[in-house]
């Protein structure tokens, strides 16, 4: 291959890639096999435990306080970025920054299963806010404590965090999950930026080839 047409290949692979990264949502099947035990305010909190696909137990983080499941339960879900927007609350980022932040708190030991668990039903439902749990848990002082930092931290925090957000199902509606997989980077601006400079340096070349009758083919 002459040098001009796989530096213009090159760039055309590299933004692809990261177009990729940035979008990769996928549907998926959700079975639920039960919650892992913890409960507070008379509910059962994380972990929720399911298979995907068909995969071994997942643990996942409920954030819809007002929607129910049953053990044995399935349905059909879209996999994405936590911040992609295409959650059940759409483009309430910030929220579902503090969301991510709670739980990666909980992964790491640092917050309390239960209480984080009602914090993040808190920042998207009317009624667990108005639980009395909700304040005596602490689950309060936690969104007001994390509201500050996922207004201010970057995008790349939330690399792993995906949204499990129902999309095809029988009854009443299921719930939205949140869970870690480390393949899936946060699609927000900086992702978007990257693409556009890929793009751009492809748009670059070809003006340059345009413009330079000498550049092989």
């Amino acid at each position: 291959m002459l040098p001009g047409r796989k530096c213009f290949m090159t760039l055309i692979v590299s933004a692809f890639l990261l177009t990729g990264a940035a979008f990769a949502d996928s549907s998926v099947s959700m079975a639920f096999i039960g919650p892992g035990g913890n409960n507070g305010g008379g509910v059962y909190t994380y972990p929720y435990n399911f298979s995907i696909n068909g995969g071994a137990s997942t643990a996942l983080i409920c954030d819809a306080f007002d929607n129910e499941v049953v053990a044995g339960e399935t349905w059909t879900a879209n996999m994405s970025s936590l911040l992609d927007g295409n959650g059940l609350w759409g483009n309430q980022l910030t929220n579902y920054k503090e969301a991510g932040l709670i739980f990666e708190g909980i992964l790491t030991g640092n917050i309390n299963a239960t209480t984080g668990n009602w914090a993040i039903w808190g920042l998207f439902s009317a009624n667990a806010r108005s639980n009395p749990f909700f304040q005596s848990s602490g689950a309060a002082g936690l969104d007001s404590l994390y509201l500050s930092p996922a207004m201010n931290a970057p995008d790349s925090a939330f690399n792993g965090l995906v949204l499990y957000t129902p999309i095809s199902w029988q009854g009443s509606e299921p719930q939205e999950y949140i869970g870690y997989n480390p393949s899936y980077s946060a699609a927000e601006p900086d992702s978007l930026l990257l693409c556009g400079m890929a793009f751009a340096a492809i748009g670059a070349a070809l003006f340059g080839k345009f413009r330079n009758p000498l550049v092989n083919a």
